[in-house]
Parts: C-alpha cells; sequence; structure tokens
C-alpha cells in the first residue's frame, strides 16, 4: 500500500503543471533621488479616476460607472472635436488613477482593465486607419512602435489613501 501511494505520489508531482500568478506588467520610471523639478501638467491633459472604498468612481469630478469609463477615456485621450477641456494631442494625456485602502481587489482589476481596453481600441484604430491591419502581436515591431508613440499609455498611480465621494 505505501508503494502504490509512492507512486501516486511521484506520479502526481511530476504532471502537475505549477501555475505562476501573473500581475499587471507595467513599466515604471526610474527612480531619482529628490527630483525637485516636479512640474505639474495643465488639469486639462489630466483625466483623473478616483475609487473610493464602496467602489464607486469618480471620474473629473463627476460619479460614473465602471461600464461608462472606457468610452470616458477614449474620448479623452482622442478629443475627436477638439475641445479646449481636453488634450491637445493623445501625447499629453495623463490619466491619473486613484484608489482608497479599501477598494477592492476586483474592481481594481475593472478600472485598469477598461483604462488599458481604451487604449487598446485607440491603437486598433489608428493601426486600422494607418496600415489596414489591427494592432497584434504580429504586426511589425517598427508599426507597432510608431502608434505608441503618436498614442503613449501615460498611467499615473497614486498611493492609495481615504477618499470620499459625495
Amino acid at each position: 500500500m505505501a508503494d502504490i501511494a509512492f507512486l501516486l505520489l511521484i506520479f502526481f508531482l511530476t504532471t502537475t503543471e505549477i501555475v505562476e500568478e501573473k500581475g499587471l506588467l507595467v513599466k515604471l520610471p526610474p527612480w531619482e533621488p529628490n527630483n525637485k523639478n516636479i512640474v505639474q501638467p495643465p488639469p486639462r491633459n489630466v483625466f483623473s479616476v478616483l475609487v473610493n472604498d464602496n467602489d464607486e468612481l469618480l471620474v473629473k469630478g463627476e460619479r460614473i460607472a465602471l461600464a461608462d469609463l472606457r468610452a470616458r477615456t477614449k474620448t479623452f485621450i482622442s478629443n475627436p472635436e477638439k475641445l479646449s477641456t481636453l488634450p491637445q494631442n493623445p501625447k499629453r494625456a495623463i490619466i491619473s488613477l486613484k484608489n482608497d485602502r479599501g477598494t477592492s481587489y476586483a474592481t481594481y482589476l475593472g478600472v485598469y482593465n477598461e483604462l488599458q481596453a481604451a487604449y487598446n481600441e485607440l491603437w486598433n484604430e489608428a493601426a486600422q486607419e494607418r496600415y489596414g491591419i489591427a494592432f497584434t502581436d504580429d504586426m511589425p515591431r517598427e508599426q507597432r512602435n510608431a502608434i505608441r508613440a503618436d498614442i503613449p499609455m501615460v498611467l499615473s498611480e497614486a498611493e492609495p489613501t481615504d477618499i470620499v465621494i459625495d
């Protein structure tokens, strides 16, 4: 009986695949000690997203649903109507994400996914317009880099604090 248990143990140890948890792939800026030359961007270039401990979203001072975040983000970044209250071009757009300490992880991921999806859709639209193909990993690297240079993903995440949405 011990031999059978040992053989089963060996079998399961050798055939089981260990799944690694994957986090969010985020490129952090280089660390600079005591950078005193911090410049505040104009308010028209900042798309602030606040999430409180009740998982409610406040975007640029207005309460919205998570389902509306992607469309609002795309409109902010691309500024199709050339409004003076939005960035002049996508290179100037900054997404500022700030969570409450009590925000659920599921909501945080949902918000992050919607912001990423907005950029993915903009990149795909630009690729279709310029090259007539979808923005994928199969696309030539130079073309992908050109699109990302024109529509860079700039996402600033602040340290979680207590956020109150009235």
